[in-house]
């Protein structure tokens, strides 16, 4: 998974300008680069992350997405 194809994950499951999205994971290495790529949509001022939670098998986002620039 690539930060295009998050951030394309997240406009599909979004309710007006909020998201909730589990992400499958399937190493520590998957939960570490989905962090990144988070990090980096946070940074590009395209996401504001309210919640990020560490589950067994998959990561949990919740947060708003940022229509301003598409």
């Amino acid at each position: 998974m690539n930060k295009v194809d998050l951030l394309k994950n997240l406009r599909n499951v979004s309710q007006g300008n909020f998201f909730s999205t589990e992400v499958p994971k399937a190493t520590k290495e998957d939960e570490k680069n989905i962090e990144e790529l988070v990090r980096e949509l946070e940074s590009e001022g395209k996401i504001k992350l309210r919640e990020c939670v560490q589950r067994e098998y998959s990561v949990y986002l919740h947060g708003i997405i940022k229509y301003a620039d598409e």
